[in-house]
């Protein structure tokens, strides 16, 4: 869910401005996965560029107030999102832990690194939604820790349809900064794409899986 449409588009720009989200209809990405996408999205840029992270942070305190009122803790998901996550954390003054996709297999075997106690409300930020599974994963581990989550924040989603129904099905509730839809509309309105071009990347996103640039 789109928390606000200004803070949508401005989010948009400012991603596409320091190309944490690069759009390329005619040489598409090739994603971990195999996909072949016309956008790439790495959030982590957003850390080498203080006076947008700064806005970035702010945004997401605000939101995680706003929509969850003050938790005990925040989390964020490892890696894209400790830093950002620890961000949101200081500004609101509160604690931070992080997720690992799986527990270390030396040491303490540690899944959340920090200290969380039983029962505390935790908010998860996250940089990047796709399907959801990362994201489910490290909700799955505080959980299983007995912490209560009230919901979950990110800075992008690619808005795809089995992500929400993967989040309605662990009824987790989710809030974006920006999602595909107004990253489309700004950078058509900016004249970062063109009417073809934008219309190439709504096709993209109807069937990803299966998606060609011929």
């Amino acid at each position: 869910m789109i928390l606000d449409k200004e803070t949508a588009k401005k989010t948009a720009e400012l991603l596409l401005q320091i190309k944490a989200i690069k759009l390329n209809p005619q040489e598409p990405f090739t994603w971990a996965s195999g996909w072949k996408s016309p956008i790439y999205c790495d959030n982590r840029v957003v850390l080498s560029y203080p006076p947008i992270r700064n806005y970035i942070r702010e945004h997401m305190a605000k939101h995680v107030e706003q929509v969850y009122g003050k938790p005990d803790v925040i989390a964020g998901v490892a890696t894209g999102a400790i830093g950002i996550g620890m961000l949101v954390a200081e500004y609101l003054g509160l604690p931070f832990v992080y997720v690992r996709p799986e527990a270390k297999k030396h040491g303490r075997k540690n899944q959340i690194e920090g200290h969380l106690e039983s029962g505390q409300h935790v908010v998860v930020i996250e940089d990047l939604i796709s399907t959801g599974k990362s994201s489910l994963n490290a909700v799955k581990a505080l959980k299983e820790a007995n912490a209560t989550v009230k919901g979950m924040i990110a800075i992008f989603s690619y808005g795809f349809d089995i992500a929400e129904e993967n989040f309605e099905k662990e009824h987790v509730n989710v809030n974006v900064l920006s999602n595909y839809e107004h990253l489309i509309e700004q950078a058509y309105e900016t004249s970062y794409l063109n009417k073809e071009e934008a219309a190439t990347l709504r096709k993209w996103r109807q069937d990803p899986a299966n998606w060609s640039p011929k």
